[in-house]
């Protein structure tokens, strides 16, 4: 025999409908920010090189911010990289910027101006160091950089920072040991193989300047071994933000071959000053974490941002605004 339809009186009826809409409200409260309008007026955002992953996904996250917030200008300021983007911001020069972890420790170590300033908005993406070479160069490991011609980045650029500690953990001294160029991700490509023997570069995978280069030349990444790693790590308190990778096969399919290439890694950080406004932060916070697999299609890196990883902004404390903000999404 058939079990009749359950049948709900009014009050039962009207207190399930009440509960619906609760539920509804409660999901589009979740969705949106504490305050009641959008942020509105102008913000300075740093980036990086040309051809760099900064630069790109700051333009990607520009337009997403104007979606969010239309009338909030977001300049974007292309810089060296890192380390200028830490003092920029520590000094007032911009507002937002992304920055790599072993420089922001660094500028804290040295008490540069307004360090005890800095805060962590979200923690972002890795970089990994790219060592690049011609193909059929004889360069296969770091110590046979010894009297090349070897591009170690632009001053005040986080990749400046690493290669000079990579090259004097491997005993090499960036100034005599080597023929040191300054170039970044926008010229050394072109460069590779004719003025220069290799280059360093750190950044996400894949990075365009890269990308473009596989696609007219050949070329290979010398591995930067977990040992070499490991002798960073005792140099002091920056240099234990770097961990031992692989860089993955899928990274630069038509260079490696289906072959992995043992590396380092470093986080990245979106950080401000602690006088940024709560509110903007809040609202910026927020569409840092809802543009992921928007921004993330076109900066494959991007992908990786997450809210339970994102609050871990280790140099710096959080801005109060993205705590508030990670406080109204925790489960």
């Amino acid at each position: 025999m058939p079990t009749p339809p359950l049948r709900l009186g009014r009050r039962q009826a009207l207190q399930t409908a009440t509960a619906g809409l609760l539920t509804l409200a409660l999901i589009l409260w979740w969705l949106l920010p504490l305050g009641e309008d959008p942020p509105s007026g102008t913000i300075t955002f740093s980036t990086g090189t040309r051809a760099g992953v900064y630069q790109k996904y700051g333009d990607l996250l520009r337009k997403e911010i104007r979606k969010d917030m239309p009338d909030l200008k977001v300049k974007l300021e292309t810089s060296a990289g890192s380390q200028e983007n830490v003092r920029l911001v520590a000094t007032g020069q911009s507002d937002f910027a992304i920055a790599a972890a072993d420089a922001v420790e660094t500028y804290k170590e040295n008490g540069d101006p307004g360090a005890d300033q800095l805060r962590g908005v979200a923690r972002l993406y890795d970089d990994y160091v790219q060592l690049v070479v011609p193909a059929d160069s004889d360069i296969r490991t770091i110590a046979d950089l010894k009297g090349k011609r070897v591009s170690i980045g632009v001053p005040n650029s986080g990749v400046r920072l690493i290669a000079d500690r990579v090259l004097e953990a491997a005993g090499l001294d960036p100034d005599k040991d080597i023929q040191p160029r300054a170039e970044g991700i926008d010229t050394g490509p072109n460069l590779l193989g004719h003025g220069l023997d290799a280059f360093f570069w750190s950044g996400g995978l894949p990075t365009d300047g890269l990308q473009q280069l596989a696609e007219r030349s050949a070329f290979r990444f010398v591995p930067i071994q977990p040992s070499l790693v490991a002798d960073l790590h005792a140099e002091g308190e920056p240099t234990r933000y770097y961990r031992a990778t692989n860089m993955p096969a899928s990274a630069y399919p038509t260079i490696q071959n289906n072959r992995t290439v043992p590396t380092m890694a470093v986080s990245n950080l979106l950080i401000t000053r602690k006088d940024m406004d709560p509110d903007l932060t809040e609202w910026l916070t927020r569409t840092v974490l809802k543009s992921r697999d928007g921004i993330g299609r076109h900066v494959h890196s991007a992908q990786l941002v997450d809210v339970r990883t994102a609050i871990y902004t280790d140099p710096l404390p959080l801005h109060d605004g993205a705590r508030s903000y990670y406080r109204s999404v925790k489960p």
